[in-house]
């Protein structure tokens, strides 16, 4: 059985720190050796395997990304209907992997830090574009295609929007209430289109 290196094993191990430090902090004001700290290795160690903070950052961001995109084209692949993959985008927003404290306090962080980082709106502009696509992959089996547009990107505007009230907010996450909200606008707009 082939040895996995230790690599990937501690830049996986620096990007979840990186995730838990912005999540306790609510902010990407933390530092590399805060966050070697929580990951178990040394300053130098991590700016060896990312260099500056801002490197790390961006790797933690694209591993969201990634993480999320798996996440739905795993569920994809249950959906039957164009419906059900609308719902499965849905619901992949919400999921437990997805729709935690660390990680919602982390998209609001980079959703502020890409105000002035062109490298992180890049990233978030791929976010906007693949959620989109996903939404429209259902929607457009659904709904003429102007229609399927708007609805897709007020749905997308819904999840996007339900991540920073529930960034703001104290608490556990609730994801039923927050999928219960998107699917009722869902229903409203299909009116009885949806296909089974």
């Amino acid at each position: 059985m082939p040895k996995i290196g230790m690599e990937p094993v501690r830049r996986k191990a620096l990007i979840d720190a990186t995730i838990s430090a912005i999540g306790e902090r609510g902010s990407l004001d933390v530092t590399m050796s805060e966050i070697a700290g929580r990951a178990g290795v040394s300053s130098a160690l991590a700016h060896h395997y990312f260099g500056a903070k801002d490197e790390l950052l961006f790797a933690t961001m694209r591993h969201i990304l990634a993480e999320l995109n798996t996440d739905t084209r795993r569920a994809f692949s249950l959906a039957a209907t164009p419906r059900q993959r609308v719902s499965a985008v849905v619901a992949v927003s919400f999921s437990d992997d997805q729709f935690q404290p660390q990680i919602i306090a982390a998209w609001l962080a980079f959703y502020v830090e890409a105000q002035k980082s062109t490298e992180l709106r890049r990233l978030l502009r791929i976010y906007a574009r693949r959620l989109n696509s996903n939404l429209m992959s259902g929607l457009a089996g659904i709904l003429p295609r102007a229609e399927a547009d708007r609805v897709a990107e007020a749905t997308a505007a819904l999840i996007d929007g339900l991540y920073i009230r529930r960034a703001l907010k104290d608490g556990v996450p609730d994801a039923q209430t927050a999928i219960a909200l998107v699917e009722d606008y869902l229903e409203t707009k299909l009116n009885g289109r949806s296909l089974p």
